[in-house]
């Protein structure tokens, strides 16, 4: 057999990281759970890095380097990210947000608009709205 693939146990890692990111996305969507599975590939390929270094090229730490890596880069691409030092097209930078004002309350009455009549208001005015009520 010439062609060598990388550790059983990392193979397995990988798979167990990527059935539970399909599960996490179910549950709380994609970028949540993509945002976990790459913390997991992250810590298995500082893993598999040290394991590398301690043991040398020729090894099969360095095809479980590449593998993690690659399903690093899957998973990136996955949840829009690109490499390291470049942006997705259309997004802003970070430091271009804007920032709510805290000058102006969000409770104003200019930003209230016309209450009917029956709906609970603010001071205790204007109709029966809410309290447990003695029947």
């Amino acid at each position: 057999m010439g062609t060598r693939m990388a550790s059983d146990e990392v193979t397995d890692g990988i798979a167990a990281i990527e059935m539970h990111r399909q599960g996490t996305e179910k549950e709380s969507g994609l970028a949540v759970a993509c945002s976990e599975a790459l913390r997991k590939l992250q810590e298995l390929l500082a893993q598999e890095q040290a394991a590398l270094q301690q043991h040398g090229p020729d090894t099969v730490f360095a095809l479980n380097v590449d593998a993690v890596a690659n399903e690093i880069k899957r998973v990136q691409a996955m949840a829009g990210i690109k490499g390291q030092g470049s942006m997705p097209r259309n997004a802003r930078p970070t430091g271009a947000r804007p920032m709510p004002r805290a000058e102006k309350s969000h409770n104003s009455p200019r930003n209230r608009g016309r209450r009917t009549m029956g709906r609970a208001g603010g001071r205790g005015g204007g109709g029966g709205g809410g309290g447990a009520g003695n029947r």
